[in-house]
């Protein structure tokens, strides 16, 4: 095998046990959310905000106060660059 054929099968075999685990299925097209859609700097996993049953991550505390401004705007931008959103945990 090549070096480049090692490196996609184990990242598509990690990718596999992260939507195992969360009820999403993910095609190898597909992404999960690791940055702002405010900012566009690296998530913070304690600093969300739940929209339409959708768990939406920022990177610092003031970003989901702008998020909440125009949440259309940022959703479509995730979603434009190939993001499936985190379903908002049940309660």
């Amino acid at each position: 095998m090549t070096q480049s054929f090692k490196i996609i099968f184990m990242f598509l075999f990690a990718l596999s046990f992260i939507s195992a685990g969360s009820g999403v299925k993910l095609s190898a097209a597909d992404k999960v959310q690791t940055k702002c859609p405010v900012m566009g700097w690296d998530i913070d996993k304690s600093r969300f905000a739940d929209y339409k049953g959708n768990r939406i991550y920022f990177c610092c505390s003031s970003c989901p106060e702008d998020f909440k401004k125009d949440p259309e705007k940022y959703v479509k931008k995730l979603k434009d660059s190939g993001v499936v959103l985190e379903k908002t945990p049940a309660k």
